[in-house]
């Protein structure tokens, strides 16, 4: 079949490009943004042994999608199933090189020209590739399904801000979900979209999140925590984004008049903005973790600027703000508090996870901020109330276990790709 106008264009800017990819890799790699040794990974060259026979590819573009495929590739190998993950930043390499289990390896995924995706592919070959809640890169996704790949699109969500964009690339959108052989939605709105655009087979099976096991932790790192702060109440704001941090510090300024020794936890969605929130934290006396900067009575406010520590903070708070929720971003991942009988609370903007904020906030009855005010005002109720503190967290545990099974559905889609009788 004829590929439609845009994809050609693609595929011919794309190949145009592969000369000068290695450079720009090599500027990306001085800028930090790409691992100093496996940047060939980058351009399809396989860093690591293809295990003999049949393979499960899991794609994720960085650490959410990453992290949410963990309890699907846990299951893929204990079952005896090779998966080979790929994501395309540096952050998510170090978690998942820490953190995948036996029968699974990292690659990055390389960049998306002809040349690259097709020395990827040749060497993989998978069997079957699952992406993982992530943008659709045509050379990559049509060329695995030139190769025989059954793909799944899964953990599959969409905005309404992409659904319009396509929909003025109907030919284009329709051709590459006609790639997957399905398409795994978390929700009805969504599903409906991936439908209107013309991916073939499309089934509602909720989100992968929903299943993650609770975040891990250090007990060593959680004591010492512990004994910095003691009785001190705590406002954690987690996963937070520019302009959130700004509401956040006046909502500790508040609280500080009713509860004047208070610690306000900054945990910034991304750890390089730990020097422009100590730059916001202005005459309130902050320390930085990533700086190695202890808790000591007089701080206000400790910037959390570490990489997979969320475990740590999460345990320490009654009531976690949760990021990227006050700004259009959609919101961070609410069940991960949730799980660990931490309250949670967020701003309106939480269209990336409906269903999970809307279960959380309908079981503790309370959790839409909109302001510093309402952020201030709920967490004074948490302190003031330890009865609350507890049934607040159990509230928001209800919420969490509410939801799941995304996992043994995906994994269901996998064994008919394999050829493997679906479990028991």
């Amino acid at each position: 079949m004829a590929r439609p106008l845009g994809i050609l264009a693609y595929r011919a800017a794309t190949a145009a490009l592969s000369p000068v990819a290695p450079m720009i890799l090599r500027r990306r790699k001085r800028q930090g943004k790409e691992h100093r040794d496996r940047a060939g990974e980058r351009l399809g060259y396989a860093n690591a042994p293809r295990a003999p026979g049949k393979l499960v590819w899991v794609h994720g573009a960085s650490n959410g999608e990453s992290l949410a495929a963990l309890p699907l590739i846990e299951e893929l190998t204990s079952r005896g199933v090779n998966v080979l993950m790929t994501s395309g930043t540096v952050t998510s390499a170090e978690l998942m090189q820490a953190r995948l289990p036996k029968g699974a390896v990292h690659q990055f995924v390389p960049i998306d020209t002809p040349s690259a995706t097709r020395r990827f592919l040749a060497y993989w070959k998978p069997d079957a590739g699952l992406f993982v809640d992530s943008d659709l890169w045509p050379n990559l996704i049509l060329g695995a399904q030139a190769l025989g790949t059954k793909l799944a699109l899964v953990n599959a969500r969409m905005s309404q801000r992409s659904y319009e964009s396509w929909r003025w690339a109907k030919k284009t959108a329709r051709t590459m979900l006609a790639a997957f052989d399905v398409c795994l939605a978390q929700d009805d709105e969504i599903a409906a979209r991936f439908r209107m655009l013309g991916a073939p087979d499309v089934r509602v099976v909720g989100s992968l999140k929903e299943d993650a096991p609770p975040l891990p932790y250090d007990p060593s790192k959680l004591a010492e925590l512990r004994a910095a702060i003691g009785a001190r109440p705590v406002l954690l704001a987690a996963q937070t984004h520019p302009g959130e941090d700004e509401t956040i510090l006046p909502a500790h300024d508040a609280l500080r008049r009713t509860h004047s020794d208070l610690l306000t936890i900054i945990v910034p969605r991304h750890t390089t903005r730990g020097a422009d929130i100590a730059m916001l934290c202005d005459v309130r006396k902050a320390a930085r973790r990533s700086s190695g900067e202890a808790i000591d009575p007089d701080t206000a406010v400790y910037i959390a600027d570490t990489m997979g520590e969320l475990g740590l903070f999460y345990r320490l708070a009654p009531i976690a703000f949760v990021g990227g929720t006050l700004v259009p971003v959609g919101g961070h991942n609410p069940l991960e508090p949730a799980r660990l009988r931490c309250g949670v609370m967020a701003g309106p903007h939480t269209f990336n996870s409906v269903s999970a904020y809307a279960a959380i906030f309908a079981a503790q009855g309370l959790g839409l901020v909109q302001s510093s005010t309402d952020i201030a005002a709920l967490a004074a109720r948490v302190f003031d109330d330890p009865s609350m503190r507890t049934s607040l967290g159990e509230a928001a545990a209800r919420g969490a276990e509410a939801l799941g099974g995304a996992v043994d559905k995906t994994l269901a889609v996998v064994d008919s790709f394999l050829g493997i009788h679906a479990r028991a």
